[in-house]
Formats: C-alpha cells, structure tokens, sequence
C-alpha cells in the first residue's frame, strides 16, 4: 500500500490541503492576523471541521495578554489530563511555563465531595489559590468556566472551549461577554484537542518570531 509514512510530511499535506478547501470552498474568507490564521488552521487540521473558520472567537487584547503571559512564564491550568497531554510541553518548558491539570489531585477530590461540586470547579479554585501569573486552558468542563467567572479572578487570558450540551455554550458566551482576554468557540462545539491545539499553535508562533 502507498501512503505517506513521514510525520512532518503528513502535516504538511494535510495543512496543504486546508489552504486548498479554503481558498476553494471561502475564496471570501479573511483571516484578521497570522496568528488568528495559525491557530484556526491548526484547529481545523486537529478536527478536520470548517466550522472553526466561523465560530472560534477572539477577544481584541487576548493576543498580547497570551503571548505576554508565556513569556513571562506563566503557569497553564488545564480541566483534562487530555488537554494537558495534548501541550508541547517541551516547547512550553523552553519558554518558562509549565502546565498543571489537578482534576485527580486528592485535595480537589476531597473538596469536590464535601461541597458538592464538580471536581473542576474545586480544581479550579486550587489554581486560584495558588500564587503567579495564570492561563485557563478549558476543553471540557463548562462547570470549570462558569465557577472561574463567578470567582470574579483575573488571569492573564482563557481559552474557554469546552464541548457539549449541557452549559457549554452558556458558560461560553458568558466568557465572551466578560472583560477577560479570551478564545472562546461558540455554540456547542470544543474539546480538549481545541484547547490543546490554540495553545501549541500559539507556541509554535512564538517559536518563530511572533
């Protein structure tokens, strides 16, 4: 059977023909910066879904407050151990940041029985608890958002793309109608591949002079 073996030649290809479908099926479609374009990009290769082009949003400050957080050497919260797998960890740790997920820790655990919460909302306020610079990284728990929201805290940036049918789209628009710097994707649609998937492209924009 003939077919590409090589990583980096698959990647190529297949961003090869996103540009393709775009300019083919969206001829009208602009990107507004090269950021905003890697990251779309990179979403759609990670789900092979054109509706990113249409529904990822950006708030005007998110850019500048993400790309000046890693530098510094913020720390990311992610809600899933997926979304944390999913980081160029490597990358991350070359510019100072690491990234933290406390959905299994045994202090939010505890906290989450005796409250009676999700175990991230009480993941959640851990993070707050802790001291630096913070980026919310959310794919999955819509709970996560809504509780950083009602805590009124003011990290440095979200990402707020968690998936589903219950709270997601709330607790995303109510994201986008705050004052935080945020990627939020509206509607339904997310996941832990799209969280992890803004954040790599962001590094890897970085890592090429952004």
């Amino acid at each position: 059977m003939d077919y590409i073996r090589q990583p980096q030649r698959i990647e190529q290809q297949s961003f090869t023909i996103i540009d393709e479908i775009i300019a083919q099926q969206r001829p009208e479609y602009r990107f507004a910066n090269p950021w905003q374009e890697a990251v779309i990009k990179r979403v759609i290769h990670t789900t092979a879904d054109f509706d990113w082009l249409d529904i990822l949003w950006f708030s005007t400050d998110v850019m500048p407050a993400l790309t000046e957080g890693i530098r510094r050497g913020c720390t990311l919260y992610t809600d899933t151990t997926m979304a944390l797998s999913g980081i160029n960890k490597t990358l991350l740790q070359q510019m100072g940041c690491e990234c933290r997920c406390y959905i299994s820790d045994p202090r939010v655990v505890s906290a989450a029985k005796a409250q009676g919460i999700t175990r991230s909302m009480a993941a959640v306020d851990i993070a707050l608890a802790e001291t630096g610079d913070k980026l919310f990284v959310f794919g999955n728990a819509p709970t996560a958002l809504f509780r950083l929201l009602e805590q009124q805290a003011e990290p440095l940036a979200v990402i707020g793309v968690p998936v589903g049918f219950v709270g997601a789209a709330e607790s995303k628009e109510a994201l986008k109608n705050s004052t935080l710097p945020s990627i939020v994707a509206c509607g339904r649609k997310g996941g832990s591949n799209v969280a992890a998937a803004i954040i790599n492209a962001t590094l890897y924009q970085m890592r090429e002079g952004l």
